[in-house]
C-alpha cells in the first residue's frame, strides 16, 4: 500500500497554491498517493487518514501566520499529528522569510516531526519548484 500525503494550504494570492500543486506532483512522482486541501475543507479530524503532511501558509502582516482560517486548523492538528513526517511551505513577499523560520521552530518546539520547510519569494521559480520535489521525497522516504 502506497503512502497517502495531505497537502493543506490558505492562499490569498495563488502563489502558495502553486507550491502545493508542485508537491502534489513530486509525492506522485515519488510513488505515493497525494490528496491537495483547501485549509478550509480540513480539520483534525482528518490527520489519521495521512501517513504523511505538508502544511502550507504565506506570510501575512508582521511575518506571521494567516490568523483567520490557517492558523487554527493547523493548532487543531499540531496534537495529532504525533510522528509523522511534516513538510512545512509557503510563499513571501517581503522580508526574509523569518515566517517559516518562526512557524518551523515552534512547530519543532510542540513536538512535530518537521522533515523540511521550503519557502519562495512571491510564485514558485525553479529553485522552489526544486526544492518542493525534494520535500515531496522526503515526506515519501520518511
Amino acid at each position: 500500500m502506497s503512502k497517502s500525503v495531505a497537502i493543506v494550504y490558505w492562499t490569498g494570492t495563488g502563489n502558495t497554491e502553486e507550491m502545493a500543486h508542485a508537491l502534489e506532483s513530486g509525492v506522485v512522482a515519488a510513488g505515493a498517493e497525494a490528496r491537495v486541501v483547501p485549509v478550509a475543507d480540513f480539520s483534525a479530524d482528518d490527520v489519521p487518514n495521512y501517513d504523511a503532511f505538508a502544511f502550507g501558509c504565506p506570510a501575512m502582516g508582521a511575518e506571521e501566520l494567516e490568523s483567520d482560517e490557517f492558523e487554527p486548523v493547523w493548532e487543531a492538528c499540531v496534537g495529532a499529528l504525533g510522528d509523522k513526517p511534516v513538510a512545512l511551505f509557503g510563499s513571501y513577499g517581503w522580508g526574509t522569510g523569518e515566517w517559516m523560520e518562526t512557524w518551523q521552530a515552534d512547530a519543532e518546539g510542540a513536538g512535530v516531526n518537521v522533515v523540511c520547510a521550503v519557502i519562495a519569494n512571491e510564485a514558485p521559480d525553479d529553485d522552489a519548484v526544486a526544492a518542493l520535489e525534494a520535500a515531496a521525497r522526503s515526506l515519501v522516504e520518511a
